[in-house]
Order: C-alpha cells, then sequence, then structure tokens
C-alpha cells in the first residue's frame, strides 16, 4: 500500500455555522487518484478548504504530509471551480503559468539563469498538459478546455506532490471531458502526484480512478469504486433505501437517497 498522505479521524466539520459532515474516516495514499462526489452542497469543496487550511475541524484529527493542514503548503497544487478570465485580456497562457513559481507576484529582477530555468519548468508544464502551441495565446482568446490546461499546468509548474481539481470538467462536452480526465490520470502516473478530483459526474472518470470519496446526508464514504458505489455501501450511508444501476450505455446511474438523480452527484 502506498504511504498516507492523508488521514482523517472522526472529523466531525461545519462551515460557517453550519454542520457539514460527522465522524468521518478517511485515508489517502500517495500517487492515488481521487474522485470526490456528491449531492450538491453536500460538502465537496469544504474537504478542500480543509486540506488547504482554510477551515479547521471541529472534532478530529486531520493530517496532510504528517503535519496539520496549512496556508500556502507548497506541496498542494490547486485549481479553483471558479476562474475569472476576461476575455479582454490580454495575458499569454506562459505568463500565467510562471506566476506558479512566484505565488502570484511577478518577479521582474531574475538573473539570466534564474529567467532561463523558470521558462524550461514553464514550458515543462506546458508540455505535460499538451499545451505548448498555447503559450502565446492570450486567456480571453481560450476556449474552456483550453483554459483548464493552463490551470493546470498552473497548478504543477513548482511541482507539487498533490493536487487539489474543483469541478474541472464543469462546461466540458463528453469528448473535452474525458480527454482532461485521460490528461489527468497520465500526469498522476509519470508524477506519483496525488490528485483529489471534485467532479458531478463520476462517469468520465470512473475507468482511471483509484478511489473515491462519496460525501452525502452528513457523513463521508471512502473506497475503491467497486466498494463504495454499490447499493449495500450508499443505503448504509443515505439511512434510506438506494439503487445503483447501469444504463444502456454501461453508465452508473444512482436511484434513491434524498433525491434520485443520473449520476451520484447531481
Amino acid at each position: 500500500m502506498s504511504p498516507e498522505v492523508v488521514r482523517g479521524d472522526h472529523l466531525d466539520v461545519a462551515y460557517r455555522g453550519t454542520p457539514v459532515w460527522r465522524d468521518a474516516n478517511f485515508g489517502i495514499g500517495r500517487g492515488e487518484f481521487v474522485a470526490v462526489i456528491g449531492p450538491n452542497g453536500a460538502g465537496k469543496t469544504t474537504l478542500f478548504r480543509l486540506l488547504l487550511g482554510l477551515v479547521r475541524p471541529e472534532r478530529g484529527s486531520l493530517r496532510v504530509f504528517g503535519e496539520e493542514p496549512r496556508r500556502g503548503n507548497p506541496k498542494i497544487g490547486y485549481v479553483p471551480q471558479t476562474h475569472v478570465v476576461d476575455r479582454e485580456t490580454n495575458v499569454e497562457a506562459e505568463q500565467l503559468v510562471r506566476l506558479g513559481f512566484s505565488g502570484h507576484r511577478w518577479r521582474p529582477n531574475l538573473t539570466p539563469r534564474s529567467w532561463r530555468a523558470e521558462r524550461a519548468t514553464t514550458d515543462e508544464a506546458l508540455g505535460a498538459v499538451g499545451g505548448l502551441e498555447l503559450a502565446k495565446k492570450p486567456l480571453g482568446a481560450m476556449s474552456g478546455g483550453e483554459l483548464q490546461r493552463i490551470f493546470l499546468a498552473e497548478a504543477i509548474v513548482a511541482g507539487p506532490e498533490m493536487l487539489l481539481l474543483d469541478e474541472p470538467l464543469a462546461n466540458l462536452d463528453l469528448r473535452r471531458a474525458r480527454e482532461l480526465v485521460e490528461l489527468v490520470h497520465g500526469l498522476v502516473q509519470a508524477r506519483n502526484v496525488t490528485t483529489l478530483l471534485v467532479a458531478h459526474d463520476i462517469n468520465p472518470l470512473i475507468r482511471c480512478l483509484d478511489k473515491v470519496v462519496y460525501i452525502a446526508n452528513g457523513r463521508v464514504a471512502t473506497g475503491p469504486p467497486a466498494e463504495v458505489l454499490t447499493t449495500r455501501s450508499l443505503s448504509q450511508l443515505y439511512g434510506v433505501p438506494v439503487e445503483v444501476l447501469r444504463d444502456s450505455r454501461g453508465n452508473l446511474v444512482i436511484v434513491g437517497g434524498e433525491d434520485s438523480h443520473p449520476d451520484p452527484a447531481a
């Protein structure tokens, strides 16, 4: 088994005074590709806030790389759910990616050697996401899929050991979503970087995942998809009968629980 980089024990969590979940226990190993799913408002993004040190549990223990979570941990690369991109901006992709080195502050006084090293690492990050041809393209002229690649390059440019990706598949069509999943999966394997990805739909991810974190009804279930996404486990999680089915295309369909919905996170 891979060494654990995240360990939560008996966690009770609230956000802005509202209880989110209780008595959660989970572990995530190094190099695992993990989907974080569940109904809207269940607390998926709150999990990221915990790992980033922005929220503290009300009870229990949480360790990230063996320590309490802290803000600005350089071992964590983060792509938030919402990026505001002005369609009139002339900022180029490579300029944004370079900001991943310096905490979003420009560094105008680099030595020639430092500049070359930074440029080479920027090109490497862009190449890893298939974005070298986008290096000089303004962000405002990019499609949603292209922007996601550039945001991912910005997150990996400093060599993090963990990636937190919040809804990167939102607003992408099925083909683009599958392409991005394959890209992320390749990075997980090539760099052995632990990756947690919040998703609305499990289906584009299911073939690549090592683990699922399913948050619903104030509880958290964790394990391989074949163990978590079952009628029995989700019925126990919700406390009411739930059925896990497959449609004619082989996609998972969850019926019951708090709602009936066509995927585990609608």
